[in-house]
């Protein structure tokens, strides 16, 4: 039986590991520093700029998702085409596979046909 990846990271860790950033860069600066002022102000700040990575890293994965469903719709497109089918010269009417409605214009003859 095939095993389903989880690319997925649970919100319960997520907040976790944003808590450990944020206590440990605090504890950091603390000691560096021995100002409660300061300690606020880079807690602040670290926790903005966890914030606009987690929403560019959002970003970017819509944007990576939508290229990847465009690439696949014009796979799929690519690959439901199908090839116009050539008529002998003396035609004056151009039909391909998927329409039997006659299409105006000049037949083209088929490559290796001698004109």
């Amino acid at each position: 039986m095939g095993q389903t990846r989880r690319t997925a990271l649970p919100f319960r860790i997520f907040c976790a590991v944003f808590v450990l950033v944020l206590c440990s860069n605090a504890l950091a600066v603390y000691f560096a520093s021995h100002s409660i002022r300061l300690v606020v102000v880079t807690t602040l700040a670290c926790s903005l700029l966890l914030q606009v990575g987690y929403f560019a890293s959002v970003l970017f994965l819509i944007w990576r998702s939508g290229c990847a469903s465009r690439a696949g719709q014009r796979a799929e497109h690519f690959g439901s085409c199908k090839e116009v089918r050539c008529q002998p010269t003396d035609h004056d009417e151009v039909r391909n596979e998927s329409s039997d409605v006659p299409q105006l214009g000049p037949a083209f003859p088929c490559p290796g046909e001698a004109s």
